[in-house]
């Protein structure tokens, strides 16, 4: 029997006082749902002391990171208003542990959504606007060496996440082509396209998303900001490091590590 309260505080102490901790998975079997429900504990922990959830983001969507998991589905995690930061604003390194960064076209809803059964077009029915994203994923679990319940159990190993200024209405814009330039320093260091989400588009990450939280009696809510997965790979970033994203049409983003 895992004690997923014990897991809880444990991930919640090491966010807390920017400390690597041990696999979870090297030292007991965990379960998806064990994962999830050490995930949710600290969620609450955070509702509870106060803070705003933001919306949520799924992680693992390009199938070459399912591969490296041994999975084949994605993860999510929640997003805090107190993760945001502002468009070309600084991020501070010493809040964080071993930080790297994600280009991502993020979805801004303007209805709620709640499955089972929704589709793309559904998604697309209830999106408020497209944006350009970046999102800052650390990971608590020691050297980054984790498996599918680590992140899982680790907020999907979320940190920050940046929101650019543009905001773009979606019928129209298909997706699937709509690309990125993501540069570190001014150097490029990715270039992808909306289809490397599930080998589709982001929609259908936000899809999957919404069904899957249906069968906890959970939804969506207007206003929710939605990270879909990721574009390119992740790259680690260090002090005076300057990420930025060009999303073409959708507009660019941009963050400073001090």
């Amino acid at each position: 029997m895992i004690d997923v309260q014990a897991f809880a505080d444990e991930l919640f102490a090491a966010e807390r006082d920017r400390k690597q901790i041990e696999a979870f998975s090297g030292r007991a079997t965990l379960t998806a749902s064990d994962a999830y429900a050490i995930q949710l504990t600290n969620a609450k922990r955070r509702t509870a002391a106060g803070e705003k959830v933001a919306g949520m983001k799924v992680g693992l969507t390009a199938k070459a990171m399912q591969k490296m998991l041994g999975v084949d589905q994605p993860d999510f995690g929640h997003l805090f208003a107190s993760m945001r930061i502002a468009d070309g604003d600084e991020c501070l390194l010493d809040e964080l542990i071993q930080p790297r960064v994600e280009a991502e076209i993020g979805i801004i809803l303007a209805k709620p959504l709640r499955g089972p059964g929704l589709t793309d077009l559904d998604v697309l029915a209830a999106t408020e606007a497209l944006v350009p994203m970046l999102e800052i994923v650390d990971s608590r679990i020691l050297n980054w060496k984790i498996t599918f319940v680590d992140t899982v159990a680790d907020n999907g190993s979320s940190a920050r996440f940046v929101v650019g200024k543009k905001r773009t209405a979606p019928l129209g814009i298909d997706t699937r082509t709509v690309g990125v330039v993501f540069e570190k320093n001014g150097e490029l260091v990715g270039t992808g396209a909306g289809a490397a989400v599930l080998g589709a588009n982001p929609f259908r990450a936000v899809a999957w998303l919404a069904n899957t939280l249906a069968a906890e009696g959970l939804e969506l809510n207007a206003g929710d900001v939605i990270m879909p997965g990721a574009l390119c790979a992740m790259v680690p970033v260090a002090r005076g490091d300057v990420a930025s994203a060009n999303f073409g049409v959708l507009g660019t983003v941009s963050v400073r590590f001090v």
